[in-house]
């Protein structure tokens, strides 16, 4: 089945080549030039437009700020809401990105960039929710005291309460799960989701683990589900209530 992406980008030229690109590698690719029309787009507030598998947006549009609708983008009801984001940024600025991974994104890309890396990291987000519905036993749900992961759902509640999560924070919690009472390192837990590689000093997995505990602790300054081993990683308690 062809799989529908949608890049928000004002540089029209740009979008251009990344649609043509990303076309010829067997994706159908809508573009919206503001943040806005992205929004209608990703919300089928147009009569035309079929669901996205994945989102690409710039972080600096015309009429509104990429970070703004990447919380629009989480807000939106139904399961558009959980809709994979990589982030466009022309900004240095790693402190840009760590925030665009705060506030929803799944994963992040600088420009300028090479459209083979853009085409692997689309692959490599995607992949991650086939990948677990392939695996031996992916049906089967995780409970961990009052915490229930349904895989087949790619569902995260506590105690009832639905948990808020990206594709990849579930991605993230679920290898965790799988591997609970174990310490993980950051490059161990990357290598279990099938992630890009660790750039250096790179902050992704630390900002994601935070994203998650604020979505599944009770307190996430004292944590008793993931907890941190100082000079090692984590590891996802086998215990919990």
């Amino acid at each position: 089945m062809t799989q529908h992406l949608l890049i928000i980008e004002d540089d029209a030229r740009l979008a251009g080549m990344v649609v043509e690109y990303l076309e010829q590698n067997a994706f159908k690719v809508g573009h919206a030039l503001t943040g806005q029309k992205g929004l209608d787009l990703l919300s089928n507030k147009l009569s035309a437009s079929p669901a996205f598998d994945l989102v690409i947006l710039d972080l600096m549009l015309p009429d509104m700020d990429g970070l703004d609708v990447c919380r629009r983008i989480r807000a939106l009801e139904g399961p558009q809401s959980g809709t994979p984001v990589l982030m466009l940024t022309a900004k240095g600025d790693p402190m840009d990105r760590v925030i665009g991974l705060e506030i929803g994104a799944d994963d992040y890309l600088p420009k300028p960039f090479e459209p083979r890396e853009l085409l692997a990291r689309i692959r490599a987000i995607l992949r991650r929710g086939s990948v677990e519905l392939a695996k031996p036993g992916a049906q089967k749900n995780l409970s961990f005291g009052s915490l229930e992961i349904d895989r087949n759902a790619r569902s995260v509640s506590v105690a009832g309460r639905v948990c808020e999560l990206t594709s990849y924070q579930f991605d993230l919690l679920v290898a965790m799960a799988e591997r609970a009472g174990r310490v993980l390192t950051r490059d161990q837990i990357m290598e279990a989701v099938r992630g890009r590689e660790l750039e250096a000093f790179d902050r992704s997995i630390d900002v994601h683990m935070g994203r998650i505990r604020a979505a599944i602790e009770e307190d996430v300054k004292a944590p008793r589900r993931i907890l941190t081993v100082r000079g090692v990683g984590y590891v996802f308690a086998r215990q919990q209530d």
